[in-house]
């Protein structure tokens, strides 16, 4: 990988179903969020999830951080940052961070971590083809 990671960011509004009685959203939201910052993050480097999947490979889930620092609320606009943050030949770990986006606050920063399947379901090196928009 090169010295300074390649960093997507999206932004979005906090849906009502996001949220619980308080307004507030729900901890297991971020989880979700995290998801959408990993597809974008493919996105932006000119490929998708999808694509992965129908090439005959699958990232697994294997660990999920997340650190709580601020609660986000019903309609606040956040920014979601993504990137890379170690590469191995069978796993990656993804960072994350969701930020106000009006006052870049940090609200929640978080990991999450993935080991590459086959069809069959066995561990298997990250393709070549696949690693190149990582170290790029």
């Amino acid at each position: 990988m090169s010295e300074a990671p390649f960093v997507a960011e999206t932004q979005f509004h906090v849906r009502y179903a996001e949220t619980d009685a308080m307004g507030i959203v729900h901890h297991a939201a971020y989880i979700v969020y995290f998801e959408e910052g990993r597809s974008h993050y493919m996105r932006q480097r000119g490929t998708s999830y999808a694509d992965f999947e129908r090439s005959g490979y699958f990232m697994a889930v294997t660990a999920v951080n997340a650190r709580y620092l601020k609660a986000a609320r019903y309609d606040q606009k956040l920014k979601l940052r993504c990137w890379v943050d170690q590469v191995r030949s069978r796993s990656l770990t993804f960072q994350y961070e969701i930020r106000d986006n009006v006052s870049d606050e940090l609200l929640v920063a978080g990991t999450t971590q993935h080991i590459c399947l086959n069809r069959d379901g066995h561990v298997v090196r990250i393709p070549a083809e696949w690693m190149q928009w990582v170290k790029d």
